[in-house]
């Protein structure tokens, strides 16, 4: 919960706002600045709502106090003033408060300017935030695409990478790969996840969308999306290298139908020579594809899913892998059911 903390002098007021933020905040007290300077040696508020006009201590020479503290530094000052005075609002601003809020404040300005500026705190002391939310943005944003081409239904690159967090959780608790993976790579796995199949962009509609068997040579084209979706994700890994997680998007595009038998494409890896990120991803984009509809046949129920997934150990999956899944199905059964429930009331 975040820490709001109040600096007036007027006991009613500090009450009146206590009665507004504590439902939805911890609030601390003050009532002065130098009570408040004492507070923040001891506790580091996430934002502070600071009276102007106080005895002994003004706002103005509270917040030129408070600025002395390093750990202050991002922390948004809001200005509480009982004035409509320009020059006032001014002073405020110079001094480097954030914002300023008339009293006696309206609670739903009050909670969205708190809110607001709450936010923008966290992604200024948090700037790799904004990168992470617009990298997901993308990778959702892509999926969409795909799926809107394949003429499926649901978020299959979104589900894929919920399920492939749910497997990978377990394998790292377990440990069944040892130093092989690790939470950092893993969280990379997950993200990269919703990319897997990029590559069916450079694959006709025609043939994504045939209702029934496809010829050899159709089957031959689609294979080619894992090498299309590779070189595409490879290249935005070069010109965005710190990126890293295109790196792992890359590997999965090309080898999440590679078989643990070597009969899977494009390269017919076999065993542990197929990259780890890639058998995870392979039993995760299974059960999603399992359970969700296709323009060839209907989605299959949990029980169905699994007996695929369990006639495939050894073969199309890693054993171990497999082994896990059936051991932990019941929360890819949940989690489906959780998916399913939320596109049913987007609909």
């Amino acid at each position: 919960m975040k820490k709001i903390l109040i600096v007036d002098d007027n006991l009613l007021t500090l009450k009146q706002l206590e009665a507004h933020l504590s439902q939805r905040y911890e609030v601390i007290l003050a009532k002065s600045g130098k009570i408040a300077l004492e507070v923040c040696k001891k506790v580091v508020p996430d934002l502070i709502l600071l009276d102007v006009r106080m005895p002994e201590m003004d706002g103005f020479e509270t917040l030129k106090e408070l600025q002395k503290n390093p750990s202050l530094e991002f922390i948004p000052v809001l200005f509480l003033t009982g004035s409509n005075d320009t020059m006032t609002e001014i002073k405020c601003l110079e001094l480097g408060a954030m914002d300023f809020i008339t009293k006696p404040a309206n609670k739903s300005i009050l909670l969205h300017r708190i809110e607001l500026h709450l936010q923008f705190s966290s992604y200024q002391t948090n700037p790799a935030d904004i990168v992470k939310d617009l990298e997901n943005s993308i990778a959702v944003s892509f999926a969409e695409l795909i799926e809107y081409k394949t003429g499926y239904t649901g978020r299959h690159g979104e589900d894929t990478s919920a399920f492939t967090m749910i497997l990978g959780k377990e394998l790292l608790r377990r440990k069944t790969f040892g130093a092989d993976l690790t939470e950092a790579e893993l969280e990379k796995i997950g993200r990269a996840s919703s990319f897997h199949d990029i590559g069916k962009i450079g694959i006709s509609d025609s043939i994504l969308q045939k209702k029934g068997a496809l010829t050899e040579k159709e089957f031959e084209t689609v294979k080619q999306h894992s090498i299309i979706g590779a070189n595409a994700l490879s290249d935005i890994y070069r010109k965005l290298p710190g990126h890293h997680y295109f790196k792992y998007a890359a590997v999965i595009a090309k080898g999440h139908h590679e078989r643990w038998d070597g009969t899977g494409y494009p390269e017919g890896l076999k065993g542990e020579a197929i990259p780890l990120a890639c058998r995870i991803v392979a039993v995760a984009n299974a059960y999603a594809a399992c359970r969700s509809p296709r323009c060839y046949r209907p989605a299959l129920d949990h029980r169905e899913t699994c007996a695929v997934i369990s006639k495939g150990k050894g073969t199309l999956f890693d054993p171990r892998i497999v082994k896990v899944f059936e051991e932990i199905e019941d929360k890819f059964d949940e989690v489906s059911k959780k998916i399913s429930k939320g596109s049913k009331n987007e609909q």
